[in-house]
């Protein structure tokens, strides 16, 4: 399944299974409200110029528009909730800078 947000962060949980996630906000319409879907966890990512391609240990895949990262009000509601649970075990990462992460946890990845 592909996904594709309106807007979109990652975010680095480091609870007993280090790893990255990407929450995905998606705008409403008149019928429709607003949504979002927390990926289950990025095993690889990829770059076509425009956008990310962000593959999940379920098998989807999260094609995020480059110009469109940060939190909305579509995504917000769900990123505070998932800090108030996890507290300081989470990070929003800013803009681009999973790039320089080294991607160090992912799902599935054993090494420290």
């Amino acid at each position: 399944m592909v996904y594709q947000p309106d807007n979109w962060v990652v975010i680095r949980f480091t609870t007993d299974s280090p790893h990255f996630r990407v929450l995905g906000g998606w705008s409403g319409g008149y019928l429709t409200g607003d949504s979002w879907r927390l990926n289950s966890g990025i095993t690889e990512h990829e770059f076509d110029g425009d956008y990310w391609y962000f593959y999940g240990s379920s098998g989807s895949c999260y094609k995020c528009y480059l110009d469109s990262y940060g939190l909305h009000v579509n995504n917000l509601g769900a990123w505070q909730s998932i800090k108030k649970h996890y507290r300081d075990k989470v990070t929003l990462l800013g803009d681009q800078e999973w790039v320089t992460e080294g991607w160090k946890w992912v799902v599935g990845d054993t090494d420290d």
